[in-house]
């Protein structure tokens, strides 16, 4: 696989086969990841990698508390700017409204559309969990480093024939996920990231995620 193979075959799943993924895989991934780019050589990236009971014991931790509503959320950030608008709260928008159709869920089904929306906390079924975070004084320089990062784990896991999806979502319930794993308390707990081997099957892993066109948000000047 090379490397435009393997940025045009990465999308988001949100439904995965159970198989196990062995540790030494992850391991080489990881491995090699470590090359991605980062300013000063800081490498602000810091994991926990879930499986098994560790990673079960994490769900049902979240499962807990999920019947409490936003009484339970505890994000140390916010996912989305409040002002998010114009033609990227329309991409969000879409995209959501996508992977509903793609399931059959309509806008009325709010019970529906809750169970779906509750799926990101078992990681959409994903035999393993990798837990990003990073010291708390790092900034918006460092925190695009991890960007990269896991952009570049992403595009390895597509080369061993894996998939992932980069969950935000998580942070949420950034208390459930602390008491759980350990994480250091001067640390910001960021994503979670799913891997595993997609299921082929699944309508949810089979609708068209559009993006913009490039002369939408690229300019060249002096060519």
């Amino acid at each position: 696989m090379d490397v435009t193979e393997a940025v045009l075959s990465r999308r988001s799943v949100r439904r995965f086969l159970p198989d196990v993924v062995p540790c030494e895989v992850l391991e080489r991934v990881l491995r090699k990841a470590q090359r991605a780019p980062s300013g000063g050589n800081v490498q602000p990236w810091n994991a926990k990698v879930l499986a098994g009971e560790p990673l079960a014991k994490l769900v049902a931790s979240v499962a807990e508390v999920i019947p409490q509503g936003r009484a339970a959320h505890s994000p140390e950030y916010a996912v989305y700017p409040p002002e998010l608008d114009g033609a990227f709260e329309a991409r969000r928008f879409g995209v959501g409204e996508a992977m509903y159709a793609a399931l059959g869920i309509g806008r009325e089904d709010k019970r529906g559309r809750l169970a779906q929306f509750m799926n990101n906390f078992r990681a959409f079924g994903a035999p393993v969990l990798m837990l990003v975070h990073t010291p708390r004084y790092m900034g918006p320089p460092q925190w695009s480093d991890m960007g990269m990062w896991l952009q570049t784990v992403m595009l390895l896991l597509r080369e061993e024939g894996l998939d992932s999806c980069a969950q935000e979502a998580w942070a949420v319930y950034q208390k459930q996920v602390r008491e759980c794993v350990g994480l250091p308390d001067d640390h910001v707990f960021f994503c979670g990231l799913a891997i595993g081997w997609r299921d082929p099957a699944a309508p949810v892993n089979q609708f068209d995620v559009p993006r913009a066109p490039l002369e939408e948000v690229v300019s060249f000047d002096g060519f």
